[in-house]
Order: C-alpha cells, then sequence, then structure tokens
C-alpha cells in the first residue's frame, strides 16, 4: 500500500511540477529586460534559502532524539498496552529506571491517545492508538515512582476516566 502511495505521489507531484518548468523553460529564451531589483531578488533568494537550511538543521537536531523510532535494544523492557472503552489494560505493572521500555501499544475498539506522565503532571511522551496496528514508542525512564498513563483522545463518555498506573523502580 505505501509503494502505491508514494508513485501515485510522484506521479501527481510530477504533473503538478510540469507545467511550471515548461514556463520557466520557455521564458529563458525571451531576453530579459535588465532588472533594477536584481540585487533584491539576490538577497531575497538567498535569505529563503537560508531559513530553508536553517529549519532542516533545527528539524534533524530537534528530532534526532525521536521516541518513535522503537527497535528493542538489548535489555529493553517490553510493556504491551491495549486501550478499552475506557480503560487501559498493561501486561507489565513495574519496569527499571535507567533501562530502555519499549511500549507497543494497539486499542481494542476505537482511537485512543496514549500519553505517559511522570509522577508530577508532567507528559513525558505520547502517541496514537488505533484499531488494528501496534504502535511503539521507546523511552527510558530516569526517575522511580508511580506513573501515569491518560488517554490524549475523546473516546466517548467515560474518557475522563481513562487511566492506568505503572510502577518504575530504582536499578538494583
Amino acid at each position: 500500500m505505501q509503494q502505491q502511495i508514494l508513485i501515485l505521489t510522484i506521479v501527481v507531484m510530477t504533473l503538478v511540477a510540469y507545467p511550471f518548468w515548461r514556463v520557466v523553460r520557455t521564458s529563458q529564451h525571451a531576453p530579459q529586460p535588465p532588472s533594477p531589483a536584481g540585487r533584491i531578488e539576490r538577497m531575497r533568494t538567498a535569505l529563503l534559502a537560508s531559513l530553508a537550511v536553517t529549519g532542516l538543521v533545527v528539524a534533524v537536531a530537534t528530532l534526532r532524539p525521536w521516541p518513535h523510532d522503537a527497535h528493542a535494544a538489548p535489555g529493553a523492557q517490553i510493556v504491551r498496552a491495549v486501550g478499552y472503552q475506557w480503560y487501559w489494560e498493561l501486561d507489565t505493572e513495574e519496569v527499571t529506571a535507567g533501562r530502555p521500555v519499549v511500549f507497543e501499544v494497539a486499542s481494542a475498539d476505537v482511537n485512543h491517545g496514549f500519553g505517559v506522565y511522570d509522577p508530577s503532571g508532567t507528559i513525558l511522551f505520547q502517541t496514537q492508538v488505533m484499531p488494528g496496528y501496534v504502535n511503539k514508542v521507546k523511552h527510558t525512564f530516569t526517575e522511580p515512582g508511580t506513573y501515569r498513563v491518560l488517554c490524549l483522545e475523546y473516546c466517548g463518555t467515560a474518557h475522563h476516566d481513562m487511566i492506568g498506573e505503572f510502577k518504575v523502580v530504582a536499578a538494583r
């Protein structure tokens, strides 16, 4: 399915880009009058190029520790979580601090949002939970305590009560 979408995207992008390419190509054959705004155009082009490069650098730097690239490293703890209306079922209630944890989350019924909060109530990470898919999120907990899992997507009348808990214990 993804290959078909990729091919369709390339075809559509080519169809959209072709008229622009054609106009640029044919306009280069017509003589251009000297432009007094040439310096301004070059400055604008340089500014836009520098903004694009800066945006790319910032995106790569900030997304490098992306938690959704969850390949189970050696020694990783696996926690399987299934969302139901209106509760979380976690197959593990205790994980060890300092070791990576891979959460494999799925839904048995409707869309949910899987958000993990530390003991002070600060969200650490979240992912979408959809029926028929298993999403994986990797995180390493550094502090022991009781962590809460909240549903971040409205899933029905008792959505506000959809709270799960697990403990992070100090490494022995």
